[in-house]
């Protein structure tokens, strides 16, 4: 079963790659415009090959576990105030869900405007793309506990700070696996958002460099390499994290 949907993931990639050079070998855009996928496999090539990519990727890393690391922190302290507190959550809780709703590059002015063109600008913009989004679920996982968990629990006579940290807590991991993998993908548009206007290093102002010279070659490749990291960190780590809880919790079959 797995090898089949393997199969059919590269037949499709084999078919847009195929779909992309009929575009190309037909002039249907300048080739300044839109590359040969070989000129992109060349740029990207060259790139790690000169360590230009290496060293964009690494920088990027450096801002998305420092940012996403206190979005988890500061989003888990948020969605456990809000779950609960009933008055917190009913005088403030609709401001929770708009700041969620605001894209990552809003903020990318406020970042610029605190910490001018510097690393720090773009940590803020990661920081805040994660935190709200974490502390919905946080907040979600709280409330969604059973209640007879809850009722059982005081029949025994736990209460109070045992009773969050025995009954609520474990109860709620699986909503929190949920939340880490939505702040990961969220933190990690929003650090692209926070590179693309920042002095750099990064993927993000990296993709901005090589538009900016008009290197349309670099620009797709940049763009694939954030895709696919994207989607095997993602698959690799957080999904399958997330499974695991789910399995484990009895969630899942």
């Amino acid at each position: 079963m797995k090898l089949n949907i393997v199969v059919k993931r590269v037949l499709f990639l084999v078919a847009v790659i195929g779909l992309w050079q009929l575009v190309f070998s037909a002039g249907v855009f300048p080739n300044i415009i839109l590359p040969s996928p070989g000129k992109v496999w060349t740029a990207l090539y060259e790139g790690f090959a000169s360590g230009d990519f290496l060293e964009a990727l690494g920088a990027s890393f450096k801002h998305l576990l420092l940012g996403m690391s206190m979005a988890i922190a500061l989003g888990t302290i948020v969605g456990v105030i809000f779950g609960k507190s009933k008055q917190a959550d009913e005088t403030a809780g609709m401001y929770l869900i708009a700041l969620q709703s605001i894209p990552s590059i809003v903020w990318v002015p406020l970042a610029i405007m605190l910490f001018g063109f510097t690393e720090f600008a773009v940590i803020f913009v990661v920081v805040l793309g994660g935190t709200f989004v974490m502390a919905l679920n946080v907040r979600s996982a709280i409330h969604n506990v059973p209640p007879h968990l809850v009722r059982a629990a005081r029949t025994m006579g736990t209460k109070g700070f045992g009773l969050f940290y025995r009954v609520e807590v474990p109860a709620s991991i699986p909503y929190f696996m949920s939340g880490v993998r939505l702040a990961w993908a969220f933190s990690w548009r929003a650090l692209m958002a926070g590179e693309l206007l920042s002095n750099g290093p990064g993927l993000g102002y990296s993709l901005r460099y090589a538009q900016d010279y008009a290197r349309m070659d670099q620009v797709i490749g940049i763009i694939i390499i954030i895709g696919v990291i994207g989607a095997i960190v993602d698959q690799l780590v957080f999904s399958k994290l997330e499974k695991n809880v789910m399995k484990r919790w009895g969630l899942v079959k």
